[in-house]
């Protein structure tokens, strides 16, 4: 198996997988979905609220909010069934706010949320909670915890958890003409003509939409892909980094094929 990152950044990462079965990189994809697990609020207790929200309307909203996590810091969740969250800081982080409208129109941002934890805050300081008008007060104790997002998708640390197979463009010059109505159609301008000859440019933005296939009249372009080679891109909320999701995913999938192997000597006896 080979893997090639394509693309990085704090948000995203594009993977280049080649030589490993579907199986494998659809695994991979599914367990970033369901089974990393993120801090995400999880139990709101509030003290005051004259919005003109009720306050499970508002508790949703908190829940939806990424929290920065550190893996490292909280026992995961099938560790911390029952546990209070007022006594078990090892659980359970608590986040709170306490404010009154000064003025009609008053935002209230995910930004005014206080951690008692200074590693554990809102990944994005601008994501409205409620509008306050003068007067009106909100006061709550939030309870975040890790949990994955098979329980919950505010637990899923992905926006994006996608795979596709590595594009493959066969091209006959002998019936191609030049005509270039494949690359007006190309919706992400995979193909050019240059020096009197079509060529591909960039093949792995390709979509595989075969709109360049269905437009040539001379049957000059074909539409394929290669056997067990993949681009997988995750894009996180910011939870996690993009390459912690990936390789959370993989001891994830380890230990379960650990697991599987160790129930099929139980079954088998060793044979």
């Amino acid at each position: 198996m080979k893997i090639r990152v394509l693309e990085k950044n704090e948000k995203t990462i594009k993977l280049l997988i080649e030589d490993a079965p579907l199986a494998f990189v659809n695994a991979i994809r599914r367990l970033a979905i369901s089974d990393v697990p993120t801090l995400a609020i999880d139990e709101v207790t509030f003290l005051d609220n004259t919005s003109v929200l009720y306050d499970e309307i508002i508790a949703h909203r908190l829940g939806l909010i990424p929290l920065t996590t550190d893996l490292e810091r909280f026992k995961p969740p099938e560790e911390c069934e029952g546990a209070d969250p007022m006594t078990n800081p090892e659980c359970y982080v608590r986040l709170f706010l306490d404010v009154e409208a000064e003025r009609d129109g008053t935002i209230i941002y995910s930004g005014d949320l206080k951690s008692e934890d200074p590693t554990v805050k809102p990944v994005y300081d601008k994501i409205p909670i409620v509008v306050l008008s003068k007067g009106q007060k909100l006061t709550f104790e939030a309870y975040a915890r890790l949990g994955r997002g098979k329980e919950h998708i505010k637990w899923s640390p992905v926006t994006i958890s996608a795979h596709k197979y590595v594009p493959k463009l066969k091209i006959d010059f002998e019936n191609c003409d030049l005509c270039g109505k494949c690359v007006k159609v190309c919706p992400k301008g995979v193909l050019e003509i240059k020096d009197d000859k079509l060529i591909v440019k960039d093949i792995l933005s390709c979509t595989l939409c075969r709109v360049c296939e269905e437009v040539c009249d001379r049957n000059a372009i074909k539409v394929s892909w290669v056997e067990n080679s993949f681009i997988l891109t995750i894009e996180s909320t910011g939870a996690l980094p993009p390459e912690r999701i990936v390789s959370e995913a993989a001891k994830i999938l380890y230990k379960k094929a650990e697991e599987m192997e160790k129930l099929i000597e139980e079954v088998t006896g060793g044979e």
